[in-house]
């Protein structure tokens, strides 16, 4: 099976293009579609330790899969660097994830490096991280002490026995409630949890775990099973729509909704009633959020994407390795972020990907979620 595995590193990635006038970092960009570049998404690694069936299915990222060598992921001081240009031009917020961020050695080095960087405002950035929480335990105050915000804690069941089925090493609940512990008694916070809610393999966990995280400081959010990628196998059918996710937990733990944070965010918000605690969903098929995008992601050997659900990315690792100087850096991304015209999420059901027929979409274990 390994001749069919679909390589990102193969892919023909157009280079970033250098502007011919140079482009000054003005503090904010948009789009051809009006929207404002917000925010970073860094995936650090591509491995992860964790095989879960919607993302690295073990039959694809099996033992022998190759993954990228060190010498091709970008280095902390490349990711900082490139890092505090999009802060120049406006980003606010910057996630690291993987694959699993913190399977990446030193992490709280980069963290530190990424906490030192100055936004135009004065005010500082939000720096966050999202992980499976397996190492988070051992790891959370380490984090914290170098500066990191807050955690966002992937969970897919609270019975156990579904949850090994998920991740598919046989990996425990307890474990990963108990770096939801040590997150919170480090400052990080507030914690998000994320599940991925796939019809027939766990949505009978919706109410197990809202029951579980009702009345604490976390904030649960279930997420529409995604087509991202080639690997995962998705079938429409297997997708439950956030409405009757809330339909199912407002029938017993009544909910009232909520406005969000800021625009652009992903997740409808949701409080209990009796204001015991909050949730959101994530429609991300079955309710486009494509209008309000503001976020790049840079891959982990340094190619640019301007949508989860892209079919390449553009080679910012060359320009930097070339000796091109910030401007120049900066105006390539400015350029790159001025022409984007991407909405999958809402042309899904009329053109494939919005590209080239046959064209595959970027797995989510290579750019994060």
């Amino acid at each position: 099976m390994a001749e069919k595995i679909f390589m990102l590193n193969d892919l023909r990635h157009p280079a970033l293009a250098v502007p011919a006038t140079p482009v000054a970092p003005g503090g904010t960009l948009v789009d051809a579609l009006a929207r404002p570049l917000h925010d970073l998404r860094i995936s650090v690694t591509d491995r992860c330790n964790f095989r879960c069936v919607y993302c690295m299915p073990k039959e694809v990222f099996g033992k022998d899969y190759p993954y990228l060598p060190h010498a091709e992921l970008l280095s902390f001081e490349e990711i900082a660097r490139v890092a505090g240009l999009f802060v120049a031009h406006g980003v606010e917020k910057i996630r690291l994830t993987g694959g699993e961020p913190l399977l990446r050695k030193h992490l709280e080095r980069l963290v530190a490096m990424l906490r030192a960087i100055p936004t135009p405002s004065g005010r500082p950035l939000d720096l966050t991280l999202t992980t499976n929480g397996s190492l988070l335990a051992r790891k959370a105050r380490s984090l914290r002490d170098a500066g990191l915000d807050r955690v966002t804690v992937s969970l897919d069941a609270l019975d156990d026995s579904v949850f090994r089925r998920m991740n598919d090493v046989d990996f425990s609940v307890a474990d990963v409630l108990a770096g939801i512990e040590a997150a919170h008694a480090a400052g990080l916070g507030p914690i998000k949890v994320n599940m991925v809610v796939k019809r027939g393999s766990n949505d009978d966990q919706i109410l197990p775990m809202a029951r579980h995280f009702k009345g604490s400081p976390v904030i649960l959010r279930f997420i529409e099973y995604m087509d991202v990628g080639a690997s995962n196998g998705w079938n429409m059918e297997e997708v439950m729509p956030s409405s009757e996710v809330v339909r199912r937990i407002g029938a017993e733990l009544p909910l009232l909704p909520l406005a969000a944070n800021y625009a652009g965010e992903t997740a409808s918000r949701w409080r209990y009633a009796d204001g015991s605690g909050e949730i959101g969903v994530i429609s991300s098929v079955t309710g486009a959020f494509c209008g309000d995008c503001s976020r790049m992601r840079l891959s982990t050997e340094g190619k640019l994407y301007t949508c989860l659900f892209a079919t390449r990315g553009h080679d910012l690792r060359a320009l930097l390795r070339s000796g091109a100087d910030d401007l120049a850096i900066g105006g390539a991304i400015a350029q790159l972020w001025r022409g984007r015209t991407d909405r999958y999420s809402e042309t899904r059901g009329i053109e494939p990907a919005g590209t080239k027929a046959g064209a595959k979409k970027v797995e989510m274990s290579y750019i994060g979620g």
